[in-house]
Order: C-alpha cells, then structure tokens, then sequence
C-alpha cells in the first residue's frame, strides 16, 4: 500500500488545525480538562456512594467537600510553613543586599560600570509599581475564576457522568459499542491510576525529602520537602526548580557549603529512588509514556498552554495512548508512544517486587 503525497499532506494539515484550535481554546478546554480528570479520580467514590443508597446529589456533594477539604488542608499547611519562612525575611534581604554589592564590585571590576549607573539601569527596566498591582490583582482575578470555573464543570460532570458516556455509546454504531466501552473505561481507569499513583509518589517524596532535609540540618525542612514533592506535578523541571530554590534560599541563610552539596546529593538520591522503584510500583507500565514523548508532551503543553499545559501534558498522553491502544487504527500511534517492550523479555527486579507485594496484597485480603 503506497502513501500518497496527499494523504501525508491531509493529515499534517489536520494535526495543525487540531493544535490551533487547542491554543486558541485554552480559556474553554483547560478547566473542562482539569474537571475531567479531577472527576474521574473521585468516581469510584461517588459510584461507592450511590451503591450504598445514597442519591446522587449526595454523592457528587460528598465528592466535592473531600476535593475542596483536601486542597483547603494543603493550602493551609504550606500556608503555615510560608508563614514561619517570611520570620526569616529579615536576615535573607541582609544576605541578599551583601550579594548583590558583591555582584556591583564584580561588574565595576570587570565591566566598568559604577554603581550608580548600575542602579540607573535597574531603574529604567523595571516596571512600575502601578503596572505591577495591576498584573497581580489581574491574575489573582484570572486563577480564582478558572478555579470556580474548574469546581463548577467538576460538580456537573461527575453528576452526568452516565449520561455523557451513553451519549458517547450512541455516537457509534451497536458493534463497536464493546470497543467503545472499552476505550471510556480504559482513559478514566488511567487517570485515576496516574492521579492515586501520583499522589502516593508525592507523599513518599514529602517523607524522604523531609527526613534527608532535616537530618542535614536545612531549615525550614518541611517547607522546602513540601515544595519539592508538589512540584512532581511537573515531570524533570518540576523537582529541579524546587531544590533550586531550597539551595538558593539554604545559601541566603549562610548555610555552609556541606550542607549545599548534601541538598543536591539527597536530590540525586531521592530522584534515584522515584524513577527505579516508586513510578514503577506505582503508576505501572500502562501510564509509562517513553521519555521520548514525555518530553514532546511537555514541550507542546508549555507552548499552547503554558504551566497548566505543562501540568496537563502527562495525563493527556497517557489518556490519549490508551484511547489509540483500543483503536484499530491508531495502535501504531499508541505503541510509538509506549515503552519499547518486547516479547518474552524477562522480567525485571522491580516488577517482580511489585508482583510479589500485589500476591501478599491478595493473601493479607483473602485472610
């Protein structure tokens, strides 16, 4: 079967009117996106619920209290650690005015610059106050509603959420109603597998990241532990920007150099752990995009939407693989995205603890 130039042709310009329209939807589609996912982790809680009786109503309001009481706990807690870190503001704006007459003898050394020219500059490319509060109260205005936005569609699509899959049944015809079924079950299952997954990982990272912190002596450990295992959601870039930070704020307060080097060796431990042995406990080989498309993923989520693209990008392709796995006709797509694992390959020692905690899992159940 030959290719035409045509055809290639067709479908790039398909692929290109299916980006532009994901850029210029973004105000629409990123909280329907973050909805959808957000419900489909809370599902299994509300079909729970409305076995036990309760009507659904109910259920969808049980839903959205534990969602809301979660991330009002969250917030709160990091909250609190702010708070204790801003004491030490003090003492960090000391720190940093010295750097920054280190850095002004630096460029008048090496550059000829004096310091009042040096603030001259500063001056004319910084933005004014009013500019400022006016970018802040704009996009404090801008997360709020796309945050009430995000909770409204998160209500009504857990409260439609039969309906809206029979009206996805009835788009296709009686004999692919199976397959159907099987690519709706098997994106919701997904995402409910990389969220839970997800958030044990981001809790494991809290744990190993406090305990390494604190027994180095960084201060204010369980803030910055915090820090870096909330920024997970952000695959590579995520945990690098957060030990950046615990190592800029770390110098700041005039830890030693040991103590420096100890936060990055943590790190190298930590991320040691997370890739060979909590992802794949975890969050398992069917949400294991190859780094390959990770990366695309995160590429492209940056460039349409941003950080909540960047945040989007891995649950999106990992749904978006399981509905070409289930497709005839995209399951070369599917498998491009994947790991490449072949056919009698012998299984390695992680799968086998997995496998192994899973059978005592099984045995702890039936007893």
């Amino acid at each position: 079967m030959t290719i035409t130039n045509t055809s290639i042709l067709k479908k790039l310009l398909l692929l290109l009117l299916v980006f532009t329209g994901i850029y210029f939807s973004k105000a629409f589609l990123m909280p329907l996106l973050f909805a959808g996912i957000l419900a489909t982790l809370f599902l299994p809680l509300c079909n729970w619920l409305e076995k036990k009786r309760l009507p659904k109503s109910m259920a969808v309001l049980v839903c959205f209290l534990s969602l809301t009481a979660f991330f009002s706990g969250l917030i709160m807690l990091v909250s609190w650690k702010i708070s204790e870190l801003i004491n030490d503001v003090a003492l960090i704006k000391q720190t940093a005015i010295e750097t920054g007459v280190i850095i002004q003898d630096y460029i008048f050394n090496h550059l000829n610059i004096t310091a009042e020219e040096q603030f001259k500059i500063l001056k004319e490319e910084q933005p004014s106050y009013t500019s400022i509060m006016q970018v802040v109260v704009g996009s404090f205005v801008y997360v709020l509603s796309t945050i009430i936005i995000i909770l409204v569609y998160f209500i009504f699509l857990l409260y439609y959420h039969n309906h809206i899959k029979e009206f996805m049944l009835k788009l296709v015809s009686t004999s692919q109603r199976n397959e159907m079924e099987k690519v709706i079950y098997g994106a919701s299952n997904i995402a409910q597998q990389y969220l839970t997954g997800l958030s044990k990982m981001i809790v494991c990272l809290w744990v190993m990241y406090g305990i390494g912190f604190s027994a180095i002596g960084v201060k204010n450990a369980l803030f910055f532990a915090l820090l870096c295992g909330l920024l997970e959601i952000i695959p590579y870039l995520g945990n690098i920007f957060g030990v950046s930070i615990t190592i800029l704020v770390s110098a700041l307060h005039g830890i030693p150099f040991p103590v420096l080097l100890g936060i990055v060796v943590i790190y190298g431990s930590v991320q040691f752990i997370q890739g060979f042995i909590l992802e794949p406990l975890l969050l398992g080989p069917q949400v294991k995009i190859n780094s390959l498309f990770t990366v695309i993923a995160l590429t492209l989520g940056a460039l349409l939407w941003g950080i909540s693209g960047i945040i989007l990008a891995i649950p999106a392709t990992a749904i978006l693989k399981i509905i070409c796995d289930n497709i005839d006709t995209l399951k070369p797509y599917g498998f491009l995205m994947g790991e490449p694992y072949g056919k009698g390959k012998e299984i390695g020692w992680v799968e086998k603890i997995k496998n192994r905690l899973l059978h005592l899992s099984k045995e702890s159940k039936n007893n």
